[in-house]
C-alpha cells in the first residue's frame, strides 16, 4: 500500500510548479468561439499534450475528428487488477466578453485578494479560464505528478481526454465516441469541471442541465429610416424583437410557452424532500451572484435550487439593433438575439427546440419576418440515486472531505457540460464523479472570471486523496 502521505508532501513541496502550469496554460487565449483564432485552441492543445507527458503520463496522441479541435489523450496503464478512471477536462474558454469590465488582464493571471464588493479575503488567481476549465486540467496532472516523482507509478489506472470544443457545445462529441469506443472503456467516469457549494464547501455534482442555443432575427424594413418621418404607421424591428422575448416568459420569469413546460420532468419525494435540505441563505446567495439593489429574486429557498438545477430557463445572452455607440434617431431595419434555453434532465432538446420555434412564430407581431436558427443542442444528465452508494461515489465523498477537511455535499448544477450523458450511456451506466474547483464567486463564462487558490490546492490534495481510495 502507497503511503498517501508522502504523496501529499510531494504535492506541497511542487505546489508553485503546479501553479505555474496554470498560469502558462491561462496566457493561451484558446477561445473556441466562432470569429476568434483558431491557433490559439491549436497551441493550447499542444501545450496539454506536452503537459501531460511532462506529468508523467505515457501514450500522448491528438485524436482527430474532422472538423473538430483535436482531443488530447494520455494513459497510465500499469496497474492490473485495478479500476481504470476516464479523467475528463477541456481546453477550450470562453471569449473575455467586455474589455472595459475586467480588473486585470484577461488573459495575463494575476493574483490578488478578494473580490470588489464582497467581504472575501482569500487570494484568488484572476483570469478567462482560471477556474473554467484549466484548473480542473492541473487539478489532475498535479496529483498525477505527485504519486510519480514518489513512487514511479499511479495506484490506479488512468485514461485523461482533455477537450477543445466544450464551450461551443461538444457538436463532434458523438463522432468522437462511435471512432475512439475501444479506446475510452473504463470503469469510472471523473470529471474536473463543476462548482463547489460554497468555498470551502466541497460538492458532489449529481445533476446537469441540457442546453438549446438559439438566434432570432427579426426584418421590419429594407433599410434604416428617419423615425420622426416614418415612425407611428411603420412597425420597429426592435419593438418587435421585444415583444417576441417577452412573451417566452412571464410575469415572474418563468417560462411560459405550455410544450416546455409539460416537458418537464417530476421530482420524486425523495428528491423534494433532498432539495429541502439544502441550506439557502439569501443575503449570501444575492452576495454571490451580484444582484443589483431593490431587484427581487424570481424564487428563494428550495425553489431556488430547484429552479437552478431541475426546471429550464431561458437567457438573453446578447441583442443588436443599431450600435450604443452610433444610435441616431431611426426605425431599424433588423433586430437580433441569441437566447439559450436550459434543459432540465430528462427534458428532449429537439422537442424544445420545436416548441420555442411554434412559439416564437405563433408570436411574432404585424406580420414581420422572423428567422430562427438553432445551435447544437445537449441533453441534460441526473445521477441515479441508487450510484450514490457506489464504492466510487463513497470513495469520492472520503476523498473530498480529506482534502478540505469537511463533509461535501450532493448538489446539482446549472451549467451544461455535453461530454457527461453520451460518456455514461456510453460506460454503460459506470459512475460518474462530478468534483469541481469553481464556487458561486468565480464568475465563470463572466468578465473577472476567478478562483479561489486555496481551495484550488484542497481540490488537487481531493484528487490525490481520490487515486487513493478508488483502489479498491
Amino acid at each position: 500500500m502507497m503511503d498517501i502521505k508522502k504523496v501529499t508532501d510531494q504535492f506541497e513541496k511542487d505546489w508553485n510548479l503546479h501553479l505555474n502550469d496554470l498560469k502558462n496554460l491561462i496566457r493561451i487565449p484558446s477561445v473556441s468561439f466562432e470569429g476568434f483564432d483558431p491557433k490559439n485552441v491549436q497551441r493550447c492543445g499542444e501545450a496539454v499534450a506536452k503537459l501531460l507527458k511532462d506529468r508523467g503520463l505515457e501514450n500522448i496522441q491528438f485524436l482527430e475528428v474532422p472538423g473538430a479541435a483535436p482531443y488530447i489523450y494520455a494513459d497510465w496503464l500499469k496497474a492490473p487488477d485495478k479500476p481504470t478512471v476516464l479523467l475528463y477536462a477541456h481546453y477550450d474558454v470562453q471569449p473575455p466578453g467586455r474589455d472595459e469590465l475586467w480588473e486585470t488582464p484577461p488573459f495575463e493571471p494575476t493574483e490578488k485578494k478578494g473580490i470588489r464588493g464582497t467581504n472575501l479575503k482569500g487570494t484568488r488567481l484572476f483570469a478567462r479560464g482560471a477556474a473554467d476549465d484549466k484548473a480542473g486540467i492541473i487539478a489532475q496532472t498535479a496529483a498525477i505528478y505527485s504519486y510519480m516523482q514518489v513512487f514511479k507509478k499511479l495506484p490506479i489506472n488512468i485514461k485523461f481526454i482533455v477537450e477543445g470544443e466544450e464551450e461551443i457545445g461538444s457538436p463532434h462529441l458523438n463522432e468522437f465516441l462511435l471512432r475512439y469506443k475501444t479506446k475510452l472503456q473504463a470503469d469510472v467516469l471523473m470529471l474536473s469541471d463543476t462548482t463547489n457549494f460554497d468555498i470551502g464547501i466541497p460538492a458532489l455534482t449529481v445533476s446537469l442541465r441540457g442546453l438549446a442555443g438559439f438566434e432570432i432575427e427579426v426584418r421590419a424594413l429594407d433599410k434604416t429610416v428617419h423615425s420622426g418621418m416614418w415612425g407611428g404607421p411603420v412597425p420597429d424591428a426592435a419593438m418587435a424583437l421585444n415583444k417576441i422575448l417577452s412573451s417566452l416568459v412571464d410575469e415572474n420569469g418563468k417560462i411560459a410557452i405550455p410544450e416546455i413546460v409539460s416537458h418537464i420532468p417530476k421530482l420524486t419525494s425523495k428528491e423534494e424532500a433532498f432539495y429541502a435540505e439544502i441550506p439557502f441563505n439569501k443575503k449570501e446567495f444575492v452576495s454571490q451572484v451580484g444582484l443589483a439593489k431593490n431587484v427581487s429574486l424570481h424564487s428563494e429557498g428550495a425553489d431556488a435550487w430547484k429552479a437552478m438545477w431541475r426546471q429550464p430557463s431561458l437567457s438573453v445572452n446578447a441583442m443588436q439593433a443599431a450600435s450604443r455607440t452610433n444610435a441616431g434617431n431611426i426605425l431599424n431595419d433588423t433586430a437580433w438575439a441569441r437566447v439559450t434555453l436550459r434543459l432540465a434532465p430528462g427534458m428532449d432538446p429537439e422537442f424544445c427546440q420545436k416548441a420555442i420555434s411554434n412559439h416564437i412564430r405563433n408570436n411574432t407581431p404585424w406580420n414581420i419576418d422572423v428567422k430562427i436558427s438553432f445551435e447544437e443542442a445537449n441533453a441534460g444528465w441526473s445521477a441515479d440515486p441508487k450510484m450514490y452508494e457506489h464504492s466510487a461515489f463513497l470513495a469520492a465523498e472520503r476523498a473530498l472531505e480529506k482534502g478540505y477537511g469537511r463533509r461535501p455535499v450532493k448538489m446539482g448544477c446549472g451549467g451544461s457540460i455535453p461530454f457527461v450523458l453520451p460518456f455514461v450511456n456510453f460506460l454503460d451506466k459506470a459512475p460518474a464523479l462530478l468534483i469541481g474547483v469553481e464556487d458561486p464567486y468565480t464568475n465563470a463564462h463572466g468578465e473577472n472570471e476567478s478562483l479561489e487558490i486555496d481551495d484550488f490546492k484542497k481540490s488537487c490534495l481531493s484528487q490525490i486523496f481520490l487515486f487513493h481510495e478508488l483502489v479498491n
